[in-house]
């Protein structure tokens, strides 16, 4: 299978993350970041239903959340594809793709695609880590690990990352963009 692969672009460390209400397909709610960040970090990630690249780390993702999820550092994923196009994103398979992948987190829907324009993502899946003040400590990669690359998915970027936040260490050491699927846009 021949997959599209899309670099993340890499905005700078510091960026303020822009806030948003969007629908978590989770509770059937609207969810406002900052209502609900992290007191230490919140974890925001781009991710679909269809794609390889992140069918192949969602084992990894929900793993990570399960173990660092808590009010300190909170796990938000959103998807903003065009589901006109792409019916396997839309929020109905959203549900069912977080109960297939155990996940402990947020899912929202990004209806209008104007929170993944904010972010300037461009890839699924991409990670940003924010701290307590929302301001950008991280973006890029989980990992690694790809499809067929035949590495195993550990994610051991964003888990530096995370850990470095925690422990109050700076990280500006090289962040690897993620490589994914474009965002499909309307």
């Amino acid at each position: 299978m021949i997959m599209a692969r899309t670099p993340s672009n890499m905005i700078s460390l510091g960026s303020k993350a822009p806030d948003f209400n969007l629908l978590d397909v989770t509770s059937d709610s609207t969810f406002s970041l900052a209502e609900n960040k992290g007191t230490v970090g919140t974890v925001i990630m781009f991710i679909c239903n269809h794609c390889p690249y992140v069918k192949h780390v969602n084992p990894t993702i929900s793993k990570l959340a399960k173990q660092y999820q808590s009010d300190q550092i909170k796990f938000i994923a959103i998807s903003s594809n065009d589901v006109i196009n792409y019916p396997e994103d839309s929020p109905e398979k959203m549900k069912i793709n977080v109960i297939e992948n155990d996940f402990n987190f947020p899912y929202l829907y990004d209806e209008s695609q104007e929170i993944a324009k904010a972010y300037d993502a461009a890839c699924t899946p991409d990670f940003y880590l924010y701290d307590d003040n929302l301001r950008l400590v991280y973006r890029g990669q989980l990992d690694d690990s790809r499809p067929g690359n035949e590495i195993e998915s550990n994610g051991d970027d964003i888990k530096n990352a995370i850990d470095c936040l925690i422990n109050g260490i700076e990280n500006n050491d090289l962040q690897k963009p993620s490589i994914g699927c474009n965002i499909k846009w309307k």
